[in-house]
């Protein structure tokens, strides 16, 4: 066998069982890497398309995050952001030590713990569900009947649901009926998150299938007829196939969904407020209402505000980041990826 070894300097003389230095081969060329204005002249229609996007998220909202300046004064609308006293961190220690403040968190984390854990499946199994049905005349006929709930307002669903659960409603009179004690539903306290999380189930659970059915359309139909050849069934195919494919998805719904964890709506809760009484009915967002706007105390609801979004933002991050460390993308591709 010829040696191909690199010759030895002149002079020099290789050590009995001394391996011979591998031989440095072709420098392989750098990539072509563009310049930013490089850069944007390729991209420059995909970016004129962003514009206006780009544009209503900085008007409406990054620009009024400055109005968050309100936290760390005593507000005075008529004496404006320049004028009014600077106050420092005593807002915020006004709201923490208000016993109405706890209460309100604790409200708002219980009613969001009952929708994370029991509206947030309910799309996805409707999707799959809408997704198995064959017939694509009847599966955009379900679709259309379950998005309508979506455009109905909180005035109306409330209504509907009280003329359903309430006092004098359907179901309290089908009870005394049958000699069972009436309930009432719509003023019980402890039923009151339950009762959130069904209206919310009801409007929104079609509206949240639309994403799903977008990824579950874009999962390869080669591989469940790879996976059918192979003798998977239904179970084996919706679970080694259809949840991988639309893993991602849900992962990025998650995320959001733990970044909106202390705003568990407005409308909703402040028509069915004054029910359950405020200790069970009472959020952050009623509080800054009642606090903020009611009593003119301008700058605890701003702190408190502030506090929902910091805390918003941290989850957000923490989980994105978490979703890394599971190999997902997430909502934003990390730098190291």
């Amino acid at each position: 066998m010829a040696d191909t070894a690199p010759p030895l300097p002149r002079g020099k003389r290789r050590k009995r069982g001394e391996e011979p230095a591998p031989q440095a081969g072709p420098a392989l060329a750098a990539p072509h890497r563009l310049t930013l204005g490089q850069r944007i002249k390729r991209d420059r229609v995909m970016l004129l398309l962003t514009l206006p996007g780009l544009l209503y998220f900085i008007v409406f909202h990054y620009v009024p995050l400055l109005g968050y300046v309100v936290a760390f004064q005593d507000y005075q609308p008529y004496l404006g952001y320049m004028h009014s006293v600077w106050v420092g961190f005593a807002n915020f220690t006004a709201a923490f030590s208000e016993p109405a403040f706890w209460s309100a968190t604790f409200n708002t984390l219980e009613i969001a713990l009952v929708q994370l854990v029991f509206f947030f499946p309910i799309p996805i199994a409707l999707a799959l569900l809408l997704n198995s049905i064959a017939s694509d005349r009847i599966r955009r006929f379900v679709q259309s009947v379950v998005y309508l709930p979506h455009f109905i307002g909180w005035v109306i669903i409330v209504s509907i649901f009280q003329q359903i659960l309430g006092g004098a409603g359907v179901l309290p009179d089908f009870l005394g009926g049958l000699g069972l004690p009436r309930y009432d539903m719509m003023s019980d306290p402890d039923a009151f998150p339950w009762l959130l999380t069904l209206q919310v189930a009801w409007k929104d659970a079609g509206w949240g299938t639309i994403i799903i059915l977008a990824a579950l359309l874009n999962i390869d139909r080669q591989q469940y007829e790879a996976a059918a050849i192979d003798g998977a069934g239904p179970r084996r195919r919706l679970w080694h196939v259809t949840l991988p494919g639309i893993a991602p998805v849900l992962i990025l719904l998650l995320i959001l969904n733990l970044g909106q964890i202390l705003s568990v709506g407005f409308e909703q809760i402040l028509l069915q407020r004054d029910a359950v009484g405020p200790d069970a009915g009472e959020v952050l967002d009623t509080y800054v209402y009642y606090h903020g706007i009611k009593d003119n105390d301008w700058g605890v609801a701003a702190a408190v505000g502030l506090v929902k979004a910091v805390i918003g933002t941290a989850l957000v991050l923490g989980a994105n980041k978490f979703a890394h460390r599971l190999g997902h993308e997430g909502v934003y591709r990390g730098a190291d990826r």
